[in-house]
């Protein structure tokens, strides 16, 4: 039985997210529905593009992923199915599956068209959810929507190469619960750059002369527990997902702030790496 994953920027607050799942069940009285995120700040396709690529993958295939973020029909912004690594992606064309498909590219994407059969001012709960459920019975997308090429994207997820190949500029592409800052900058692209040269990472005057694999690797656990620089440690390193992220080691925003407070950080910053 395929699970259904929602992504969407509604907030917690108010009804929505409630009332899409209660679509959902009302169409299908026995399905698994799992949030991803419903905490993407409003419009934000960057934000929402690097939370779902890295969640979608740890699904099985087959799974649906419902995308509500700056979903509304318009001229613009048209509606896709997507099926792509096994996976079928419901979401507006506005560049948010673009950082996925510029690595895995997508055996087929259908620009949906059920609306004049929907009456709707809420289209992730009406029509979203309808191609969902239809893909969720076996249905296939060219009975809900007309092949097409190619989607929109986005264009600020690329870092810059310097033509003397001695600096990279990054920007900062997530921030975090803990305020961890994401850049855009993965580990293959930087070792690739790097080709063994000292690498130096400066953002807002803090500079960074190492970059580490986890957050552990930069305390040195042979020190007495009392001689260590722990709880407030700037780090650099790369996450889980593989791109370079700077970090404050034990960080919380709430109380003795994160990399993103601290260090005067915040979305589509620059990250300047030179190579020496």
């Amino acid at each position: 039985m395929p699970i259904i994953t929602l992504t969407t920027d509604f907030g917690i607050k108010d009804h929505s997210v409630a009332a899409v799942k209660g679509a959902i069940y009302t169409e299908l009285t026995s399905v698994n529905i799992v949030d991803i995120s419903h905490e993407v700040p409003p419009f934000h396709s960057t934000e929402a593009a690097y939370i779902i690529k890295n969640a979608y993958h740890n699904f099985p295939k087959g799974s649906i992923h419902i995308v509500g973020i700056d979903s509304e029909l318009t001229p613009e912004n048209k509606h896709l199915a997507i099926f792509l690594d096994g996976h079928y992606f419901i979401c507006a064309d506005n560049g948010i599956m673009s950082l996925i498909a510029k690595e895995i590219k997508p055996e087929k994407i259908v620009e949906i068209n059920i609306h004049d059969a929907v009456q709707t001012n809420f289209t992730v709960l009406d029509v979203f959810v309808r191609v969902a459920a239809h893909i969720f019975r076996g249905g296939t997308l060219e009975v809900i929507g007309k092949p097409i090429g190619q989607i929109k994207q986005i264009k600020n997820i690329e870092p810059v190469v310097l033509a003397q190949k001695n600096q990279l500029i990054g920007h900062v592409l997530y921030i975090d619960n803990f305020g961890n800052v994401v850049t855009n900058v993965t580990k293959k692209e930087l070792l690739q750059m790097a080709k063994g040269r000292k690498v130096k990472i400066k953002a807002r005057g803090i500079e960074f002369e190492k970059v580490y694999n986890s957050y552990s690797d930069a305390i040195n656990f042979n020190e007495p527990k009392d001689k260590r620089v722990e709880d407030g440690k700037k780090i650099a390193l790369f996450n889980a997902s593989g791109y370079l992220e700077l970090a404050i080691y034990r960080s919380n925003l709430t109380t003795v702030g994160g990399a993103s407070s601290l260090f005067g950080l915040k979305l589509m910053s620059t990250i300047n790496i030179n190579f020496e």
